[in-house]
Order: C-alpha cells, then sequence, then structure tokens
C-alpha cells in the first residue's frame, strides 16, 4: 500500500501548490522487517531512558501524534491523530530548503522525512529520518505552548532573508548526508563532502537572517532544553531521537547555558555532538527571544535596511509600501535621500504587484517581465501623504481619470503624464497608471520614457517591510528551490533480503503470529550466513527469556553478543543497552 499524503487533514490539504511540490508518498510497503526492528529498538530505548528526562510524558505525546513503539509510523494514522490538536504531516525526500521547511511550520503541518536510519546508524544519522522528525517533534507536539511557538517560528522563518551561500550550504548538508546513509558510500566521497560543508560553513560570510533564525531553530526545537540549568528536561527533537546524544548531553562536560537572544551568535554543526546547550525556563521565553530577534528583521525594520537585505540576496524579495501595496522581483537598485530613506525602487525582470497577498489582477509577473521602477516619499509642499489624499484633494492636483498631472516629489522626481486608472483600498490609494508619461529624478535623467509603454506608479511614503520570496506565492508560481540530489535508495541483494526474512520470523512470534519453535533455525540460519548481524539475535534473547524457553539457546546468543560487545566496540553501549531492556521490559500496555 503506497501512503499518499493525506489531503483530508485540513491543515495539509490548506498547503500551497509550491510547498506540495515537496510531498513524496510514504510508500509504508517499502520498509523492511529490519526497518521496524530499527524503529522498535531506538523507541523503547527512548522510553526506558527519556521517561526520565524528557519534559513532556513520552507515551501520551506518542499516543496524540499516532505512533507507536512497536513500529515505523504510517502517516495516514499519524494525521488521524495529528487532526485533533490542529496539526498535519507529510512525507518528503530528505531535507528540504530551510524557506519551505519553515513555512510547513507556518502552515502547522510536520515534515518527516520518508526514509529510516540503516541499523549501523541506529544511535544517530546525520540525514532527516523518520525516527527524527516523528519520534522526536511529534510527540512533544501536543503541548500548546509549544506547537504556538513552533508554527510562530514558521510564519517568521518564512519571511527571513537568504543568501546564496545558505543554498550552497544547505546542498552541500544535503549530499553529505545522503552519502553517509549509501551503504556502499566511497570513503573518499565522503571526506569531500566533509570538506565541501566544512568549506561553505567557513566561507558563508556575514550570516544571513535565514542563517542566524536557523540558529535559533536549532539551539531550541532540535536541542532545546527546558527547566533549570542543574536539572533540565529534554525537549529538543534532535536529542529526542539521538539514543546516544540524549544520554551523553546530560554531562557536566556539556555545558548549558541559559536561553536567550545570545543563542544567536553559537553556530553549530550537525555531524558533531554539541558542545553546549541551552535552557530555557518556559517556552514562552522561546517567544521572546523569537520575537526580540524578528525585531531585528527586515520584514519588520522595512527601509533602507530591508532594501540593502533584499539586494544582497539576489532572490525574489517583496518590498511592502506604506499603502500596502507590495512590489515582488528581483530588486537591483533603490536610492536614498540624506536621511537615508528610501524614495526610488528598481527590480529587473519578472515582478509582480500585490495587495494582502493577493496579486492585483493584470499585474503579474508576465505584464510586469521586464522589472518595475517607482518613486517612494511625498509630493513637495503637500503635508499628506499621496496615500491618503481624499478624491477631492487628488481631483485638485489632477489626479483624476482623464486629466494631466504633474507630480513633484520632495526627492527631485518628477512624474509627468496622462491619468488612465487610480487603486484605491480601504481608503488608501495603491497604483496610479499614466499613459504619455514621463519620470525624471532630480538631475533630469529619464527614469521612464513615454515610449516604454504605460507607466504604473506605485504610491507610499515609505517602504514599511521587505521579506523574501513573492506576496502572492501562488500566482507568482515561485518554484521554491529544490535540491537535484535524491536521496539514495538500496537495492537488496538476496542476502539482504533472506535476513528480511529472519527478521520477519522474529516478528511474528513477537505478534503471536509464529511459532517459537523456528527461533533455534532463525538463530542458526544467523550464526552461519549474517554473522555480523546483532539486532536479531537480541530480539531473539528477548523473546526466549521473556517466554523461558530454550535457555541453553539463550546462554549461546548471550554469549554471542557479549563477545560481539568485547570484539567490536562500537557495539557495546547498543548492545549492553538492548540486555537492559531485556530485563527491564517497556510495559506491554505502552506498545499498544
Amino acid at each position: 500500500m503506497s501512503h499518499f499524503n493525506d489531503f483530508n487533514n485540513p491543515q495539509v490539504a490548506a498547503l500551497p501548490g509550491h510547498l506540495k511540490q515537496f510531498i513524496v508518498d510514504q510508500h509504508y510497503e517499502h520498509y523492511t522487517p529490519i526497518d521496524h526492528a530499527v524503529w522498535r529498538y531506538v523507541m523503547r530505548q527512548n522510553y526506558s531512558y527519556l521517561k526520565d528526562v524528557a519534559y513532556y510524558p513520552y507515551i501520551p505525546g506518542l499516543t496524540k501524534a499516532g505512533l507507536t513503539i512497536e513500529r515505523i509510523p504510517d502517516l495516514q494514522e499519524m494525521n488521524d491523530a495529528l487532526v485533533k490538536i490542529g496539526w498535519g504531516a507529510v512525507t518528503v525526500d530528505g531535507f528540504i530548503p530551510p524557506a519551505a521547511f519553515m513555512e510547513y511550520q507556518a502552515y502547522r503541518v510536520l515534515v518527516i522525512a520518508a526514509d529510516i536510519r540503516q541499523s549501523r546508524h541506529i544511535e544517530y544519522t546525520p540525514a532527516p529520518d523518520i525516527i527524527h522528525e516523528s519520534a522526536g517533534h511529534a510527540p512533544i507536539i501536543a503541548d500548546k505552548d509549544y506547537h504556538e511557538y513552533l508554527s510562530y517560528f514558521g510564519s517568521i522563518g518564512a519571511k527571513a532573508m537568504f543568501s546564496a551561500q545558505d543554498f550552497e550550504l544547505y546542498e552541500a548538508i544535503r549530499a553529505l548526508s545522503i552519502l553517509k546513509e549509501m551503504p556502499d558510500a566511497d570513503e573518499e566521497e565522503i571526506r569531500k563532502a566533509d570538506e565541501r560543508v566544512a568549506y561553505c560553513q567557513e566561507n558563508i560570510g556575514e550570516p544571513s537572517e535565514m542563517a542566524l533564525l536557523s540558529r535559533l531553530h536549532w539551539w531550541t526545537v532540535e536541542y532545546g532544553l527546558i527547566g533549570t540549568l542543574e536539572q533540565p528536561k529534554i525537549y529538543g527533537a534532535g536529542l529526542l531521537s539521538s539514543i546516544g546524544e540524549s544520554s551523553s548531553c546530560m554531562n557536566p562536560e556539556v555545558k548549558k547555558l541559559w536561553y536567550t537572544i545570545d543563542a544567536v551568535n553559537y553556530s553549530y554543526d550537525i555531524t558533531k555532538p554539541q558542545p553546549q546547550l541551552f535552557v530555557t525556563p518556559t517556552f514562552q521565553n522561546l517567544i521572546d527571544v523569537l520575537e526580540e530577534f524578528a525585531n531585528t528583521m527586515s520584514f519588520r525594520r522595512g527601509g533602507a535596511y530591508g532594501l540593502g537585505k533584499a539586494l544582497e540576496s539576489k532572490n525574489t524579495c517583496t518590498a511592502v509600501y506604506s499603502s500596502g501595496l507590495q512590489v515582488s522581483g528581483t530588486i537591483t537598485e533603490f536610492k536614498v535621500d540624506e536621511h537615508d530613506q528610501p524614495y526610488f525602487i528598481k527590480t529587473t525582470g519578472q515582478t509582480a504587484l500585490s495587495l494582502n497577498n493577493q496579486q492585483l489582477p493584470g499585474h503579474g509577473k508576465n505584464y510586469h517581465r521586464d522589472g518595475f521602477s517607482s518613486p517612494v516619499g511625498k509630493l513637495k509642499n503637500i503635508h499628506t501623504p499621496l496615500e491618503d489624499l481624499s478624491d477631492e484633494e487628488m481631483d485638485n492636483i489632477n489626479i483624476a481619470k482623464g486629466k494631466t498631472a504633474e507630480l513633484d516629489f520632495e526627492s527631485g522626481i518628477l512624474v509627468k503624464g496622462t491619468v488612465k486608472g487610480i487603486l484605491a483600498f480601504q481608503g488608501k490609494t495603491q497604483l496610479i497608471t499614466f499613459t504619455d508619461c514621463t519620470v525624471t529624478d532630480k538631475k533630469g535623467h529619464i527614469l521612464f520614457d513615454p515610449s516604454w509603454g504605460v507607466y504604473d506608479m506605485a504610491v507610499g511614503e515609505n517602504i514599511i517591510s521587505v521579506f523574501c520570496g513573492a506576496a502572492d506565492k501562488e500566482a507568482f508560481e515561485e518554484i521554491v528551490y529544490k535540491s537535484k540530489t535524491a536521496t539514495h535508495h538500496v537495492t537488496y541483494s538476496f542476502k539482504n533480503k533472506e535476513l528480511h526474512k529472519l527478521y520477519q520470523q522474529v516478528r511474528n512470534c513477537r505478534l503471536k503470529q509464529g511459532n517459537y519453535g523456528f527461533l533455534g533455525n532463525v538463530w542458526l540460519k544467523l550464526q552461519k550466513d549474517h554473522h555480523e548481524d546483532w539486532l536479531c539475535a537480541l530480539e531473539i534473547l528477548e523473546l526466549l527469556e521473556h517466554e523461558g524457553i530454550e535457555p541453553v539457546l539463550a546462554a549461546d546468543i548471550r554469549q554471542f553478543l557479549q563477545q560481539k560487545a568485547t570484539d567490536q566496540p562500537e557495539l557495546k553501549k547498543l548492545i549492553s543497552d538492548g540486555f537492559y531492556l531485556i530485563e527491564h521490559p517497556v510495559e506491554q500496555k505502552l506498545v499498544f
């Protein structure tokens, strides 16, 4: 059964087209019995450890998100559960660009990587996977204060300015995470990909708003602690889904600092354990810090600052006039007066005009395909801003259909032409359209010539906001940047498939659908053909000891695992944690 993402869930159904392009089928049938065993091992370890250190009741959180300990979550079941708290979930292919990720959060939709880590990365994977996304993010989503923070963060992140370097870093991280999850990846290729990430991180220049916001996201949503510095609890999904780091992060060597705006100065490396973590006393504090940062961003500051960030970005951005008019395009020039106030802006290439995030009829990117330019500011000797003049006041200065008007701006820009139309909404004028129009600056340079056609002049005393992306993304048909690097999907050999069958036989026994008498045969097959495996052996031992059967076989398997832990130190913790779980089982009622 291939589960496409559930558009019956109202949050998912409401997603705009430019976000739906990232959605992939979950293909639940592609998960192997080993995948389910990896999920079960991590979830049982999580519960065993996290019931004491997680901020919220872990199991009730899982239930509210439609998750179980026993098997990988089915997206349909997750959506059926999440709809009750006003959220939804979709599956995507690995890392998606930060701007798109933020927008999903704003729409209250969890983005879940459809793949699951291999057993050799059972403790931690640098790639996003279904364990991290659903076992990490989903269980806490039921906490109202927390999910309010998450969606608010998304709405602010969706407006953040990003740079070309951000995209390069995103591509480098995505490529590295994909390589590391490939079973047969070339070590030299991994080394080069590691170097590429390090190079991009070191040469990112002045971090963009998106880069700084991603730090706040990392130190809260991914790696956040809550409570006191001495006894904090975990709420960050990166820690909750890493059975290695959720334990080691509580060591005194990992510094604990109070979470303030200062966290924005701490960069992070996704491939290494974190040297310090931030503790928030409450979730409200997260919103307060985010608000403090948002006040420094272009979408709130506007003016020359925001236009400067848009110019640096070289991406589609939106400048918002005080009249409410939104100009979306690639800003390539703006002029400021002696008070650093913008008095002229110019875009190059496809540009659209909108109001309240809705494109104005006839003002799409095809109509303004060669760009757009307009003055900003007040008219000379007229105290009231042009956007606030009444119809009568406009008529007095010849701004009326069919009349020839001469608009002399305080900046020295002069607009002269015949008024063809006026667009006004909610008591403000947003746009005046002229024919036979000439626009000049204070030095007499031509900014618009009558031979160029009709002139649409934006109206507004100042630029109150500048943000990344188009105002009306659907109408602009904005193809959000999408990586060309596809995640790797394993092709299974005959030997792999044989191992899958052995795991399935063990699983069937646990689900009371198989014969315990076969477990001895499964063990013999493992010994003969799959001597490197440890997880299936652990699952057989668990069944034998819980049922109190075949003590000689159980002793053999335990001895094999103990020897493996000695011979392969990297497996020592995983195997000893597995033994602990056999002796201290997760209560059956919690497996639901």
